[in-house]
Parts: C-alpha cells; sequence; structure tokens
C-alpha cells in the first residue's frame, strides 16, 4: 500500500511530492531522495488534484460566507441589546477590586451636599469647629 505523505530525507519513488506548509514542489524523474530533514513532511499528490482543490476551497469560501456575515451581525446585534447590563453584571461579579490602584491619599467620595471630599484623610490641618 502506497504512503501519502513521506519526511524529508526519505528514498522515494518517482512522482511530485508537495510541501504544503511552504508551497514547494519537488519533481523526481526517478527515484531519488526528498530534500530537507525529518521536519518536513512532503505528501505525494497528483498536479490536477491540487489545481482541483483551489475551486472546490472557493466554492465551501463562497458557500459559508453568508453564515459567517449573519454570525458577525448576530453577535453585533447581542452585545448592543445586552451589552450595558453585561458591564453593569460584571462589575458586581468582579466586586470592583483593582489591587493595582492604591489609594494613600484616600479615595474621593461624593458628600450629601454633591462636594467631593477625600476619605481616610488623616493628616488634614484643616480645624473643625467645636460643637458645644
Amino acid at each position: 500500500m502506497a504512503r501519502l505523505g513521506h519526511i524529508g530525507g526519505e528514498t522515494v519513488s518517482k512522482g511530485n511530492y508537495w510541501n504544503l506548509t511552504n508551497g514547494q514542489r519537488v519533481i523526481l524523474r526517478s527515484e531519488g531522495q526528498l530534500p530537507g530533514d525529518g521536519s518536513v513532511t512532503y505528501y505525494r499528490i497528483n498536479p490536477v488534484f491540487i489545481l482541483a482543490a483551489g475551486p472546490v476551497i472557493g466554492l465551501l469560501y463562497a458557500a459559508f460566507l453568508p453564515f459567517i456575515g449573519l454570525a458577525i451581525a448576530g453577535k453585533v446585534l447581542v452585545t448592543k441589546m445586552v451589552g450595558k447590563s453585561a458591564d453593569e453584571v460584571s462589575k458586581v461579579a468582579t466586586f470592583n477590586w483593582t489591587p493595582s490602584e492604591s489609594y494613600l491619599a484616600g479615595k474621593q467620595q461624593k458628600g450629601k451636599d454633591g462636594e467631593s471630599k477625600k476619605t481616610g484623610d488623616a493628616g488634614s490641618t484643616e480645624e473643625k469647629p467645636d460643637e458645644k
């Protein structure tokens, strides 16, 4: 039984051998050795089959292209519909914990009157009026 794949450096019979990773074609008119080392694989394929594969691959591409377009349009639609809610869910799921941030001077928070104020400001020099 004839093998389809052959390794570089192997002695093979005459024929056309193709390296499909880089498209190199080796034509042996008599028994000989394939170029390359053991990491290169050649396939003995008739050139007619290689030529026939081009239109078949093009046909498959053209047949599945509308489905690819529908899948992309569906993803965009779903992202637009649930994108905002998914973003809000992810904020809850991650607990808003950002380990790379540090608030050594205190984190800005808004007070009751709408003004932003620092929390954790231990070194403040402001004097607070005494309540009596």
